[in-house]
């Protein structure tokens, strides 16, 4: 057998916690630090974390802390599970206890909104060369605790980093599979916390499953063209980072995004709908900066468009949605086999 890693796993929002208590599992040497030492000292306690994934015991091995010092001493492999907003701080904080060619894995989704910037680009900035990788798919966190089948990509350049997260994270529920378009999968799970909140708003009004099927077929083909026009491989939106984490945000309660959407689909006001959630739903600002780059590329992205004039521009969800239907038609598959994108 192999020597356990050492792991930490920095964020104790609810995905955070269900990893590091997931890999704690799987007999790996692992602590999760939170910022908050009240809810530490809580869940060292109480071994679990109700704020964010109640109802779940903590595994007794996994090491719980707000010592980021700590966490981090000797560690193979850092996991950053915080989100967008905070995450370039977070990573400067811990850059000075994290050594050179550490393998460095970001689990956010989101998008840097003064450089646009993914997180695993903030990670190459704020630390010393790390051997950076990304995880992305279609992983709900409660579902994960439950230990519900599911499977997520390990996204990165080098072998050696798919590797390692590869035989940390699998279990006999969660699968992990390998993808070399680290940029493709990154923003992918960007993107589609966007349309999670369309979906919500459409889910709200009671849409039939022929506009569900429009909305989501629509937002892939928005998200693969945009992306494209940035360098990432179209065919990444086929798999588990693209069509699997679309739909399943999308179609699910457990996903924030969607409940935002959802709340502001019954007629609540943006400020009501993400006071409602109660937690960061990345999918607002992303929308705001998504819209600006794509505005300055000249990339048409109808979908967040409407979206941002729902959020920020106080338009009805009606007129908005009349004016998608009237608006300029388009191929319905734009990428095909043997086409160069690159």
């Amino acid at each position: 057998m192999n020597k356990p890693h050492k792991v930490a796993v920095l964020g104790g929002g609810s995905f955070g916690t269900a990893i590091a208590n997931m890999i704690a599992h799987n007999g790996e040497r692992v602590t999760l630090w939170m910022r908050d030492e009240t809810n530490a000292g809580y869940c060292r306690e109480k071994r679990e974390n109700t704020r964010y994934l109640p109802g779940y015991r903590l595994e007794e091995s996994l090491v719980v802390t707000s010592d980021m010092a700590g966490a981090l001493a000797d560690c193979d492999l850092v996991f950053f599970s915080v989100p967008s907003k905070a995450f370039r701080s977070v990573a400067r904080a811990a850059a000075p206890h994290i050594p050179p060619h550490t393998m460095a894995v970001s689990t956010a989704k989101g998008i840097e909104g003064e450089s646009f910037k993914l997180m695993s680009q903030i990670l190459e900035d704020e630390l010393d060369r790390p051997l950076v990788g990304v995880i992305s798919g279609p992983n709900l966190a409660r579902e994960i605790a439950k230990k519900q089948i599911t499977a997520t990509v390990i996204a990165s350049e080098l072998p050696a980093v798919c590797e390692c997260v590869q035989e940390v994270l699998a279990t006999h529920y969660f699968r992990v599979y390998s993808n070399y378009d680290r940029y493709g999968v990154e923003l992918a799970g960007a993107l589609k916390n966007i349309y999670a909140i369309a979906a919500g708003i459409a889910s709200a009004m009671e849409v039939g499953q022929n506009t569900l099927s429009v909305l989501l077929t629509r937002s892939l083909a928005e998200m693969t063209r945009f992306a494209a026009r940035l360098g990432a491989n179209p065919m990444t939106f086929l798999g588990l980072s693209g069509v699997g984490d679309l739909f399943v945000t999308c179609t699910s309660r457990l996903s924030r995004n969607f409940r935002i959407g959802e709340a502001i689909g019954q007629g609540h006001s943006l400020a009501d709908a993400i006071a409602e959630v109660g937690q960061v739903a990345e999918g607002i600002n992303t929308t705001r900066i998504v819209k600006a780059r794509a505005d300055e590329m000249g990339v048409y992205m109808p979908l967040v468009g409407a979206l941002y004039d729902i959020l920020f521009n106080d338009k009805s969800v009606r007129a908005v949605l009349r004016d998608i239907m009237l608006s300029e038609q388009s191929e319905d598959v734009e990428f095909r086999v043997g086409d160069n994108h690159g």
